[in-house]
């Protein structure tokens, strides 16, 4: 814990260094900066960042950028494992990702991470694509909205349960090497209303290689995500998915005692100069889709929600030779 907190203010204290954001003029937009030589229809940048709270946006780096970030969920603030006692979540920390993109191509991001995961199964790690094949442009009715796709693949190396009698509730009862695997697939469609209101739906499938028996192992859901500047350097954010699962497998679930629940976050965005800083609240534990979707049990109405953070930093490791 003391490691990532002194991480987290190395990173915020390099906000001074030199460095390129391929967000920068857009930051100054948003910071009332002027800029001289702004096109007449321009690409609309709907974010500012590859990431809200739990949804991905449609955002991308550029080609040759380099981006290195952590989130941070930490414990629950109320409920029976929060409160005063565990300093209302900060003594604990659900999930943890390090998280490594890089532009390969145009509009093309491959992203490396590793997951300290959250519940029955964690370390995870995740190989993961992001393309954007359509783009919004301001003031430009033939191309109203940004769309992209996420694919990832992820793998646990955690021990598995060889325990004969809990083959039936464990979820990491492993018999091979594909029952560590899951899969998410996920499109973007957004759109940025003048300089006020972004707005994006998330149609997501997940697939999961190992379940307990009587759980489905594919489940769509659909998430939605909204940002919304409030004043100068604050924006609000929030982000909520619905995952659609039968009645069969959510009454399996609930005769082992569990009860899953919608994922909903909402934050703040704090901006400066070429950097994006992201303080929220979610009932999510964990932070991979391929998790967080099919096994959130926290609830929002029992004070099961935490606080958490996402910092970014970018840096430049090729040049595109083909922009300017």
């Amino acid at each position: 814990m003391r490691k990532l907190l002194f991480l987290f203010f190395i990173l915020l204290s390099m906000d001074s260094m030199a460095q390129v954001d391929s967000s920068s003029n857009s930051l100054m937009n948003e910071l009332d900066i002027k800029t001289t030589t702004a096109p007449v229809n321009k690409p609309a940048q709907v974010f500012l960042s590859q990431r809200l709270i739990n949804a991905n946006t449609v955002e991308v780096l550029p080609r040759g950028y380099l981006e290195f970030k952590v989130v941070h969920n930490f414990g629950d603030i109320g409920g029976t494992y929060g409160g005063i006692k565990n300093a209302f979540g900060l003594d604990n920390s659900t999930d943890i990702k390090i998280a490594f993109t890089v532009g390969l191509a145009k509009n093309f991001n491959l992203m490396i991470s590793r997951n300290k995961g959250a519940g029955a199964v964690n370390q995870l790690w995740e190989l993961a694509l992001k393309y954007k094949f359509l783009q919004q442009v301001e003031k430009d009715p033939s191309h109203p909205v940004s769309l992209a796709v996420f694919v990832n693949g992820v793998i646990s190396s955690q021990t598995a349960d060889t325990n004969a009698n809990t083959i039936n509730t464990s979820e990491k009862h492993y018999n091979n090497f594909s029952d560590r695997q899951s899969q998410v697939m996920q499109l973007m469609i957004a759109r940025k209303f003048g300089n006020i209101i972004s707005l994006q739906l998330n149609p997501t499938l997940v697939h999961t290689n190992y379940v307990v028996p009587g759980d489905q192992k594919s489940v769509f859901a659909l998430g939605g995500a909204v940002r919304v500047p409030i004043y100068k350097k604050f924006v609000f954010i929030a982000d909520y998915f619905h995952a659609f699962r039968s009645q069969s497998s959510i009454n399996i679930l609930k005769g082992q005692n569990v009860f899953l629940h919608d994922v909903f976050g909402v934050g703040l965005e704090l901006l400066t100069l070429g950097h994006v800083f992201h303080v929220n609240f979610t009932n999510a534990g964990s932070i991979l889709e391929n998790r967080f979707i099919p096994r959130t049990t926290q609830s929002w109405g029992k004070s099961e929600f935490r606080w958490g953070f996402t910092v970014a930093r970018n840096f430049i490791v090729f040049k595109d030779k083909k922009k300017k």
